[in-house]
């Protein structure tokens, strides 16, 4: 067993996501208190040597269980319950268990009518299930549930879980009643009959390849068979006219002579004729009611509101070029940084000159809202593309100017950045690959790297107060930090650092904070060259590492910053563009966007803090933030609060498998026509097949891709489509890069 830490640990991250959970006797599935249901315990109560229940159901959000009880059912689940990403089980029964969010479910279990064993649960609201990592009573250690599940309307996972009862009960042959065929007399007339069946048989899925194709078709079998009563030869008919045609590929009139035959002679588990004799029936000749097939208890059919597609932002396309330079002080670094660089990037030089800037002038300068310059800077760019100079250029200004120790380069944990801070109250930390830093922030279970996100972002927002430091044993009172001054340079690779953020990154503002960059593709590189910075950097930095504001003998313990006045044209400027934000602040949040709530809230502190860097980079001594400035600052960050939301979009997943139909859907997006074959489409997604048709069919339900089958002299070939629900407004792309290289990106294939 574990240590009673690591338990506790695994019980935090499972509070952490919502989960109520219970201890549990050592080595069983037993609650060790009678009033497990009603309890909510803090994960230190928690008993070292326990094992940890979760409360399913509304006590924790809805978190439901599919409880595989038998061999069967464990292999026949991925044919009829929905995809999910999580499932665990333990070493002798992996993949027992099957986790969803349905909202509403109830507890129903289904057992095999001849033994009463039982078949499958699915367990929600008063019920418990043992997750790792537990011990089973036999020793087996039980998988930890450390992803998030699907969500799924509640009446459609219980009729999935039916559905996969029943399915067992098939394959074991149990005995039912004899069949009694009925003759057909008055009250059911043949053709009445056969129009019904055809009418059902119509509203069943078609038998894909690959995709439970063979069970589909039985079920179409069974249905006129059995189901209906119709005989043999005449359902082989019906097949053959009303149902082979859709599937894809068709089956050979062999192959559904075989399944008819199966149909016909092996027991099932509903009387004979269950579907013909369900409803009235009607006189030949007039309309049909289906009402009787639509309501009929083993295929209940539950109408759920289609949720609307959600919108995704438009694609404002990479930063202008006009927009990567600032007057002043930002140019002539970057202009040096370009000429020494081996290999040139624009926007890596554009972000370490700011972040230069921004910490000389930190707790120095301040606009009339008192916004300060600490800024967190990300630049995306492949290996190789320029990310170190812009960097060793910074160190080596600061180290001109004697404050190297203004620098630093990773974050270690949350009380390194306070200390760092509270010796040096204003610094620069350049994190080279800050994707993994977001990536063990998001994926571990270690309380050091939560830490290093909240102080991350109340440092953001301490620039203008006191943070005050954490309180030690048996030490003095901890004292604060006076206008702390972070600035954050970071350069990460652009999938990698989209594929660490999580749903929950998004929304708790650290995105919302970052100014991201994206660099598009690598410069011409250039024979490098040792060259010293020029002497008009160093001045301008020595000056403001001498300029002192405020008076007295405490102004670098606690300095007043000189006040960067703006012209009425600036203030008019940021009154409409405040607005602007609030409007789509709005829209976000009537959309139930969180993310777009959370990152149009900061617009206008952005455009402040940039615009107040654009003033004092003109002007060190007198400056001022007229209309000039504020007008940059404004586009800029109206474009890169756009273009963030379209990326994360486009890249950010709640869980595994949502990230693998983000994956699908970009290949479609980028393909000719937003159209890709079934091979060529299978072999870019690098997953298996089953996974694959999982992936299909989950957009195909959502109305994100639409299949299409072309005839051929052999096989129907397949192809997949992005539909329009699913495209980004084309006006944001046009003629920009990202589609320009797609069209050459299909001419080459």
């Amino acid at each position: 067993m574990e240590a009673g830490l690591n338990i506790r640990s695994h019980v935090a991250a499972y509070l952490q996501r919502g989960w109520q959970c219970v201890p549990l006797r050592p080595r069983s599935k037993s609650p060790s208190r009678r009033d497990w249901t009603n309890l909510r315990l803090a994960p230190d109560v928690f008993p070292e040597n326990s094992n940890i229940g979760i409360i399913l159901g509304e006590p924790s959000g809805w978190l439901v269980d599919v409880d595989l009880d038998c061999p069967e059912a464990i292999e026949l689940a991925d044919s009829y319950l929905p995809p999910t990403p999580a499932i665990t089980g333990r070493p002798s029964a992996t993949r027992s268990h099957r986790w969803y969010i349905a909202v509403g479910a109830t507890t129903e279990k289904h057992q095999d009518p001849s033994d009463g064993s039982m078949i499958v649960e699915l367990r929600s609201t008063g019920t418990q299930t043992v997750v790792g990592p537990s011990i089973h009573p036999d020793g087996e250690t039980y998988d930890v549930l450390d992803v998030e599940p699907a969500t799924v309307p509640a009446p459609m996972l219980a009729a999935c879980v039916k559905a996969l009862a029943d399915a067992v009960i098939v394959r074991r042959g149990v005995p039912t009643s004899k069949p009694q065929p009925v003759a057909a007399g008055p009250s059911a007339p043949a053709a009445d009959v056969e129009m019904r069946a055809i009418a059902y048989l119509n509203s069943m899925p078609a038998a894909i390849s690959g995709s439970s194709g063979h069970s589909q078709t039985f079920s179409a079998a069974t249905a006129l068979v059995h189901g209906f009563g119709i005989g043999p030869d005449r359902a082989l008919a019906i097949l053959q006219s009303d149902y082979n045609p859709r599937c894809a590929p068709p089956w050979s009139d062999r192959e559904l002579q075989h399944k008819v035959n199966q149909a016909a002679t092996k027991p099932h588990d509903r009387p004979f004729g269950w579907l013909r004799d369900d409803a009235p029936i009607e006189p030949v000749g007039e309309p049909v009611d289906l009402n009787g097939i639509v309501n009929q208890p083993a295929a209940k059919v539950v109408k759920i509101a289609s949720e609307p597609p959600k919108p995704i932002p438009e694609d404002p396309g990479v930063l202008p070029k006009r927009l990567l330079r600032c007057p002043g002080f930002v140019a002539e670094v970057m202009d040096h940084c370009l000429d020494c660089a081996p290999y040139p990037n624009t926007v890596m030089a554009f972000c370490g000159a700011l972040s230069l800037l921004a910490v000389l002038a930190g707790r120095r300068v301040r606009d009339p809202g008192d916004n300060r310059t600490n800024l967190y800077l990300l630049g995306l760019a492949h290996s190789s593309a320029g990310k170190d100079f812009p960097r060793k250029l910074n160190k080596e200004v600061l180290r001109e100017v004697g404050m190297a120790d203004c620098t630093a380069e990773t974050f270690a944990s949350g009380e390194g950045i306070q200390d760092s801070l509270f010796m040096t109250e204003s610094m620069v930390f350049q994190t080279d690959e800050i994707d993994t830093l977001l990536q063990s922030i998001n994926k571990s279970r270690d309380a050091r790297h939560e830490q290093i996100m909240s102080t991350l972002l109340t440092m953001y927002s301490s620039a203008n107060t006191v943070y005050p430091m954490r309180r030690k044993a048996g030490k003095d009172a901890p004292g604060v930090i006076n206008q702390p001054n972070l600035v954050i340079f970071g350069t990460a690779i652009p999938n990698h650092y989209y594929a660490a953020l999580s749903e929950r990154m998004l929304t708790n503002g650290l995105f919302a904070r970052m100014l991201i960059f994206e660099c598009g593709k690598r410069g011409e590189g250039q024979e490098p060259k040792i060259r010293p910075v020029p002497e008009t950097i160093l001045e301008t930095a020595r000056w403001w590492e001498d300029f002192r504001p405020g008076s007295g003998n405490l102004v670098d313990w606690c300095p007043q910053p000189t006040i960067v006045p703006q012209d009425k044209a600036a203030a008019s400027l940021f009154v409409e563009a405040r607005h602007n934000a609030e409007r789509e602040y709005g829209k976000a949040e009537d959309a139930s966007d969180p993310v777009g709530t959370t990152v149009w809230g900061r617009v206008s502190e952005q455009a402040r803090k940039l615009a107040l860097i654009h003033a004092i980079s003109r002007n060190c001594r007198d400056p001022i933030i007229d209309a000039q400035s504020a007008e940059w600052a404004i586009e800029l960050v109206e474009h890169q609060t756009r273009r963030m939301l379209f990326m994360a979009g486009s890249h950010v997943a709640e869980n595994p498998f949502h990230a693998e139909c983000l994956k699908l859907v970009e290949k479609l997006r980028k393909a000719p026509e937003r159209t890709l074959p079934h091979s060529v489409l299978l072999k870019r997604m690098k997953t298996d097949a089953k996974t694959f048709v999982q992936l299909v069919d989950t957009l195909m339900q959502q109305g994100d891709v639409t299949q299409l089958t072309a005839e051929t002299a052999g096989r129907p070939q397949r192809a997949y489509r992005l539909t329009d629900q699913a495209l980004v407004n084309e006006g944001g792309e046009s003629g920009g890069e990202s589609e320009k290289g797609s069209r050459r990106e299909g001419e080459g294939r």
